[in-house]
């Protein structure tokens, strides 16, 4: 019998120009502006040369609006996954209630098949955001997948850098206080598993891989930040996390966001944020050539692929959802 193929998932959480102003603290985002229209025909451009099929996680708001249907329909047509990314895009989503989070998926979901035709069925929440409640309702609408946990040491110092860099009021602060994390995250496991929920249901859970051991990001944002010092550096930093992924038979699940690909020759209005003084020219090199590192040790897929085959695993652990 053959051996079947090591897989890895990638996918690109679909943060629109408005979804980063709002984080920012900068209330232009009220208007929804977007970069859709540009931004999706010349990603999808990409992943044809590169032969990829990928997952899309899509905000609610922007498949709600007519304007982004067009681009949204695209990604469908060639192929792509679109995935639920809640409907405002609020990385405090967790501090929700059951029935704001019940309102936010549902009308997420309902706006994603109305826009592309399809029901999506994984979730991931804005800024890794996700809590038991959140679970639950993701069962109840039944979707088979949760990508929210990200498990890394390094939240506090991401939510230090964010309230140092963006413009907030006292109250936006105080809401946004559990932003990104705590520390105790990089003790939740990195391989997948499945939660135990209400009723005996469950819920498979991949989280966005982390370098085994270390339990720092490798998704592509790191790895383009780090570019920016030396690129070496970035390839042992990229290989390192690889080997670790080996040794502990980890199958990734390796993340994308628009800013990856796009830099701030294409987008003045996002000088504010980190690597957008770097062209896109530079950020699409980089990305080749680390998905090329990539494919040598894995199969590439939509996450929905990697679902399936975890899915037929008896010996996935499971936790409870607390």
């Amino acid at each position: 019998m053959s051996t079947p193929p090591r897989i890895a998932s990638v996918s690109l959480d679909l943060d629109n120009l408005w979804s980063y102003l709002k984080i920012h603290g900068d209330g232009d985002w009220s208007s929804r502006p977007s970069y859709l229209d540009t931004f999706v025909p010349y990603v999808l451009a990409l992943l044809e040369r590169l032969d990829l099929k990928i997952t899309f996680f899509v905000v609610g708001a922007d498949a709600a609006a007519p304007e982004n249907r067009a681009a949204l329909r695209s990604i469908v047509a060639a192929g792509h996954e679109i995935g639920n990314h809640s409907y405002e895009h609020e990385p405090w989503l967790h501090t929700y209630t059951p029935q704001q989070l019940s309102d936010e998926i549902r009308r997420t979901d309902e706006a994603i098949r109305e826009a592309c035709g399809v029901d999506p069925v994984g979730f991931r929440g804005p800024g890794f955001s996700w809590c038991p409640a959140l679970l639950e309702v993701l069962a109840e609408r039944g979707h088979r997948f949760d990508a929210s946990t990200l498990p890394t040491f390094l939240g506090p110092i991401a939510r230090a850098y964010y309230f140092r860099t963006a413009r907030l009021t006292p109250e936006e602060r105080e809401l946004r206080a559990g932003l990104f994390g705590e520390f105790a995250d990089g003790l939740r496991p990195n391989r997948p598993y499945r939660w135990s929920l209400a009723g005996g249901r469950r819920l498979l859970e991949i989280p966005v891989t982390t370098i085994p051991g270390f339990r720092t990001p490798f998704h592509f944002s790191y790895l383009a930040w780090l570019a920016k010092f030396s690129e070496p550096l970035m390839a042992l930093y990229l290989n390192i996390a690889i080997l670790g992924c080996r040794a502990t038979g980890t199958q990734p699940s390796f993340l994308l966001h628009p800013l990856d690909v796009i830099g701030g020759d294409q987008l003045q209005q996002l000088a504010f944020f980190p690597g957008m003084d770097v062209p896109s020219a530079r950020k699409v090199e980089l990305l080749e050539r680390v998905l090329g590192t990539l494919r040598r040790h894995w199969t590439l897929v939509p996450m929905g692929e990697h679902a399936r085959r975890l899915e037929a695993d008896p010996g996935l652990p499971v936790r409870q959802a607390a």
